[in-house]
């Protein structure tokens, strides 16, 4: 019994004593310390909650293109009517139109790449009308490239191309792309200068041409999607450079100091179920890259689930614009929106 008494005693002081230890109730705990210093390097994003103020009279389906223009006017081109929005930076709504601009299909309007030339003009890849169409901004046509409603491979028609690209001299370059599987180059009059490119996988060769820009030097840059490449080319089409096993580029835009920005996804196979690479794709990315295809910056964002779209989330990432001041601004297929993620550094 004294034996039993001398335990039960010993263990009450032992929890006494580690009790006295813990710090009292209203005491905070003390915070780890830390040897690291909490500053973040690498440049980072913050998607705007209040970016656009989109009215209730403009719809969105399907979002493949994006662009901002000198006065960092954001213009939004969506399958949808109208077919094309504008946006301030700070969201405010500014203008719409386009109704009846664009074809349709059964799978609704051909909305695809837009650019803005240096005289401020819209020019718009249609792949249900198989044109592209140079815009002025408060909507009047000013030229049509390709032949309206009738797919080809020649001179005057292309087969469902997805964008273009337009010098400062006015030549404008364009890929053609769904159909086709090659480049088209026109001259500031719209007269066809050359065109390059067949299906296939070696230099040169491409399977789905999907976005293009080009730099100050007149080096032209194709994002071959179903590929996993980007292709480089001079001013006539030769072969440069291909830069591999970075990712899956959608969309490509490129700054005034050629810093040159691809959205997509990370390298992955074929599936059985692909129609084209990567739909849906396993994750959603921005890549920045300088001129030699070295990688400069790279920023991910949530893929989401269909139906289930989250701000900051991407689903189907396709096309891709920066502002002045550095932010990105982003369209998705599946996500069906175009969203401001806002530089944090």
């Amino acid at each position: 019994m004294r034996s039993t008494a001398v335990i039960c005693v010993s263990f009450v002081l032992a929890l006494l004593f580690h009790a006295s230890l813990l710090p009292a109730a209203d005491t905070p705990a003390p915070k780890p310390a830390s040897a690291y210093p909490r500053v973040t390097l690498s440049t980072w994003y913050e998607v705007d909650a209040q970016w656009p103020q989109r009215p209730a009279e403009c719809a969105w389906g399907q979002t493949p293109g994006i662009a901002v223009d000198s006065a960092d006017r954001v213009w939004v081109f969506t399958r949808a009517n109208p077919p094309l929005q504008c946006y301030s930076a700070d969201g405010k709504f500014l203008r719409s139109f386009g109704q009846g601009l664009v074809g349709s299909t059964e799978r609704g309007l051909g909305s695809h790449g837009i650019r803005i030339d240096r005289a401020g003009n819209l020019w718009l890849a249609d792949t249900a009308a198989h044109v592209v169409l140079q815009v002025s901004p408060e909507g009047r046509v000013l030229r049509t490239l390709g032949t309206p409603g009738k797919p080809g491979c020649d001179e005057q028609h292309f087969n469902r191309p997805t964008d273009m690209t337009i010098t400062p001299d006015g030549q404008v370059y364009v890929t053609d792309g769904y159909g086709n599987a090659r480049v088209v180059q026109f001259d500031a009059q719209g007269k066809f200068v050359r065109d390059w490119g067949k299906l296939g996988t070696a230099p040169g060769e491409f399977s789905l041409p999907h976005s293009i820009v080009v730099d100050s030097q007149g080096r032209l840059y194709v994002a071959d999607r179903n590929n996993v490449r980007v292709q480089v080319f001079d001013a006539q089409g030769k072969f440069l450079a291909q830069w591999q096993n970075i990712l899956v580029p959608w969309g490509l835009w490129i700054s005034a100091k050629d810093e040159i920005w691809a959205c997509g996804s990370s390298p992955m196979p074929w599936r059985e179920t692909d129609a084209t690479l990567g739909c849906p794709p396993k994750d959603q990315l921005f890549m920045q890259f300088d001129t030699s295809g070295r990688v400069v910056q790279l920023w991910t964002v949530p893929k989401c689930a269909d139906g289930q779209e989250k701000l900051g989330e991407l689903n189907w990432v396709h096309g891709i614009a920066l502002d002045s001041q550095g932010n990105i601004y982003a369209t998705d297929i599946m996500g069906r929106r175009a969203q401001k993620f806002v530089r944090q550094k």
